[in-house]
């Protein structure tokens, strides 16, 4: 699979804080909810109060991967009539003020709707630094991750309890910029405590890739 040679926003920021010895901090919010005018607001304030990268959900009619929160915020911003193409406009707006790096956080089909070619041309030209599908798996992403390699964009993909070390193989070496793990089967949600098995989760990673 070709990698993206393109230095994106997103690695950038993992280098310095790794020079640092830092931690970073993702933060997510649902693009429209309530509205875009207040997603980029909310953008500027999460950048100020020291977010390092900010992920921005294209809301979806059938978020099956999400729990109630982010369902009832994709709902609030399809309402607010919040579209794919509205979000990457949103990216535009975002850029003339920060830059803090951005991922669009979405479900593959907005992708496919509006052309895989068209969607990582419009992105990158937006100024987004990579893209997150989550019902996306690496091994049917070949097309997927060639147009945005293309674009200088970084491909996302998530690793979760039950990715055996030879799946979360294929997981980082078809990731730029970063892996996402999961932290727990089922839906997405708040939680009071975190899995037992987290810790593990994560050494297997640490041993398989430094994203």
């Amino acid at each position: 699979m070709t990698i993206a040679t393109k230095t994106t926003r997103i690695t950038q920021r993992f280098a310095e804080l790794r020079r640092a010895g830092e931690l970073g901090l993702v933060a997510y919010i649902t693009a429209g909810d309530p509205s875009l005018q207040a997603t980029e607001q909310i953008v500027f304030a999460l950048a100020e109060a020291g977010a390092d990268i900010i992920e921005l959900g294209v809301p979806f009619s059938d978020p099956l991967a999400d729990g109630p929160t982010i369902q009832r915020a994709s709902e609030r911003a399809l309402r607010a009539g919040t579209t794919l193409p509205a979000v990457l406009d949103l990216v535009k707006q975002i850029r003339l003020k920060s830059e803090v790096p951005l991922v669009l956080f979405s479900y593959f089909n907005p992708i496919l709707q509006m052309g895989l070619e068209t969607f990582s041309a419009e992105a990158a030209q937006a100024g987004a630094d990579g893209v997150l599908a989550t019902d996306l798996t690496p091994e049917e992403a070949g097309e997927y991750s060639r147009a945005l390699h293309a674009r200088g964009l970084d491909t996302i993909f998530l690793g979760a309890p039950t990715s055996t070390n030879e799946r979360l193989k294929l997981i980082a070496a078809a990731s730029t910029g970063f892996l996402y793990l999961i932290s727990r089967t089922g839906v997405t949600g708040a939680r009071e405590t975190l899995p037992d098995d987290l810790p593990d989760l994560v050494r297997r990673t640490r041993a398989i890739t430094s994203r």
